[in-house]
């Protein structure tokens, strides 16, 4: 499920929008507190960003150059302002696309559409993998659920993310070992195991149970979802 965080002062148009997306079935926040949007950002990871030019406190212009600072995400401007300084000023500022209001609620849901396809659906390359509702960040090596961030060792992140890239599917100890120290031969086994034992334990506390299951003297895997065979990328919005 993609999540969306709507920066707009209006709140007729905020709550609009927001339940227009979640019946198209995405996440939503709505920033309430304008002098705290960098604080909500990062504490909910979001996966596109709208947001408006006239703001409180700060403009929509201030509050991307912040959030460009700590990420990627594609940014919708939405702006009454329909002259193309505004639009250049958007886009030249970081942001990926721009919708004048009053804007046909259609017309805002493709847009979002088309960037969220551009950002995510090229597979592991596009930096994410989702499961059960988390997502791994190929590029930060952290877990993100629920509006809350798990910080991975290197090996962890390793483990984590060829489990979840052969979900369904059995990976042998000796693969994982190759894969994090080349050569399993000069690792002592038990290491491998006291790994998997930190990162189900780190699961497990932040509320992901069952994402590790132990094939005894074979390896690990991370049971598929259903309707899903792989983890080849994120998964599409449905129409």
């Amino acid at each position: 499920m993609y999540s969306i965080l709507i920066i707009e002062d209006d709140e007729v148009i905020s709550q609009v929008l927001s339940r227009r997306l979640r019946q198209w079935g995405y996440r939503t926040e709505t920033v309430e507190d304008f002098e705290g949007v960098t604080e909500q950002f990062l504490s909910m990871q979001p996966d596109l960003v709208l947001l408006d030019i006239s703001l409180p406190f700060f403009n929509g212009y201030h509050w991307c150059t912040e959030i460009r600072k700590h990420s990627k995400v594609p940014i919708l401007f939405i702006s009454s302002a329909k002259d193309n300084m505004s639009m250049v000023m958007a886009l030249s500022m970081g942001g990926d696309d721009f919708i004048a209001k009053p804007f046909d609620l259609d017309v805002a849901v493709a847009k979002i559409q088309a960037l969220l396809r551009r950002a995510y659906s090229f597979g592991p390359q596009a930096g994410r993998l989702e499961y059960r509702g988390a997502a791994l960040s190929l590029g930060e090596g952290t877990l993100s659920y629920q509006g809350h961030v798990l910080e991975l060792t290197k090996n962890e992140f390793r483990i984590l993310q060829m489990l979840l890239e052969n979900q369904g599917r059995t990976v042998s100890r000796e693969s994982i070992m190759r894969q994090l120290w080349q050569d399993e031969s000069f690792i002592d086994d038990n290491t491998l195991t006291v790994n998997v034992a930190r990162l189900r334990k780190k699961l497990e506390e932040t509320g992901l149970s069952g994402w590790i299951v132990t094939k005894k003297g074979v390896g690990y895997l991370a049971p598929a979802e259903a309707g899903s065979n792989d983890m080849s990328g994120k998964k599409g919005v449905q129409p």
